[in-house]
């Protein structure tokens, strides 16, 4: 069955970084785009980052460019997402996401705060 555990979350200053880890199982991972989301408190969940089956192209929400990275390791059946220069309002909850056929798989997710 198709499993994804996130891990790596946890409380960071504002301006810190963290690495987030996606371990995916259960499926031909390099064969599919991944996605992560986050879901902040009272908000629906949005759509942070994506990367291809084979990690040639990413795209990115415009609230997280240039401070964001995904990025993926077909090898490991791993996908990452680098986050620096954090904001408050970067803190969430962060799932990982795989859209097979016409179904959604998703992580329990791994919370991330910005505070001081």
């Amino acid at each position: 069955q198709v499993q994804l555990v996130e891990s790596g979350g946890g409380l960071v200053q504002p301006g810190g970084s963290l690495r987030l880890t996606c371990a995916a199982s259960g499926f031909l991972f390099s064969w599919y785009a991944m996605s992560w989301y986050r879901q902040a408190p009272g908000r629906e969940r949005e759509l942070v980052a994506t990367i291809t089956n084979a990690g040639d192209s990413t795209n990115y929400a415009d609230s997280v460019k240039g401070r964001f990275t995904i990025s993926r390791d077909n090898a490991k059946n791993m996908v990452y997402l680098q986050m620096s220069t954090l904001k408050p309002e970067d803190t969430a909850v962060y799932y990982c996401k795989v859209l097979i056929a016409t179904r959604n798989y998703w992580g329990q997710g791994t919370p991330v705060t910005v505070s001081s």
